[in-house]
């Protein structure tokens, strides 16, 4: 398994991963804009928001490098060729929800922040692209899909909860809408392709049970992680789960505040409920 990577095997039901809170910046990065543009993109402190998983029998997956070097949550195909100083001899998408994510400067490798920053002041060898996809995406993605497969084989079915944050408000890059004042949660099944929107909606409703403001698929439907390994016809339930950061940390300077304890608390709940919960059962 990759250096970029950590995996810690699961003997529950449920599968959790993060993508996106990674804060080890390769050498080969060699990106253009500062340190602290780049840190905006990172879901910043998730993977301490779940840290208790591990101890619970929940396998843990997390990327250590960040995602504006590579996102994981895109696939291979979703690249902006432009940023490439010679022909990628690969597909490239070219469906709409690609060529959005792309026009924003988001797509396998990020041409800018969520602020519009460039990130580059250089075009990016084709070879280079390949390595990332090598030491990064392929290793994060095998080691999800084993520990979902590994799950599912255990229990006959599987829950696998991709775990990110969200700013307050989105940024002119971020989204399809920006300056979107967001909910405490957003609860994301693609339109219930991914996971039985049952268990979608139970999620959703024990969340707004904890004093929450949950919503569902808007503005986040979910993307490659869920859409890869979610199949609920075959038992296998993929959900994105979102985090407002503004419950646990100053978006300002990257600290945690007051709130992230009971965030914190309220998370190990609710993976307290979602284990001895079979979506087969319910109504």
């Amino acid at each position: 398994m990759s250096s970029l990577v950590r995996v810690v095997p699961g003997s529950t039901p449920l599968v959790l991963d993060s993508p996106h809170s990674g804060v080890h910046y390769p050498e080969d990065f060699r990106h253009a804009c500062s340190l602290e543009a780049l840190r905006t993109a990172e879901d910043t402190h998730v993977e301490k928001l779940y840290d208790f998983a591990p101890a619970h029998g929940v396998a843990w997956i997390e990327a250590l490098f960040p995602r504006s070097y590579l996102d994981t949550n895109r696939d291979t195909a979703e690249l902006d060729v432009d940023l490439l100083d010679g022909a990628w001899d690969q597909s490239v998408r070219t469906d709409a929800a690609a060529v959005s994510k792309i026009r924003l400067g988001k797509g396998l490798v990020w041409r800018y922040t969520d602020e519009g920053v460039p990130i580059y002041d250089r075009q990016l060898a084709v070879a280079e692209v390949r390595a990332r996809i090598t030491q990064c995406w392929d290793p994060y993605h095998a080691a999800v899909a084993a520990a979902i497969e590994a799950a599912h084989a255990r229990h006959g079915y599987s829950i696998h909860i991709n775990c990110h944050s969200m700013p307050a408000v989105a940024s002119s890059h971020a989204t399809d809408f920006p300056g979107m004042v967001h909910a405490d949660f957003v609860v994301g099944d693609r339109d219930g392709s991914t996971a039985d929107p049952r268990l979608s909606q139970h999620l959703a409703a024990f969340l707004r049970g904890l004093g929450y403001d949950v919503a569902y698929n808007h503005p986040y439907k979910g993307v490659e992680l869920v859409r890869r390994y979610g199949d609920p016809a075959r038992q296998r339930h993929s959900i994105q789960l979102e985090i407002n950061r503004k419950l646990y940390m100053d978006e300002g300077t990257f600290a945690t505040h007051e709130g992230f304890g009971s965030l914190h608390l309220h998370l190990m709940r609710m993976v307290e409920m979602l284990l001895p919960l079979d979506p087969r059962q319910l109504a």
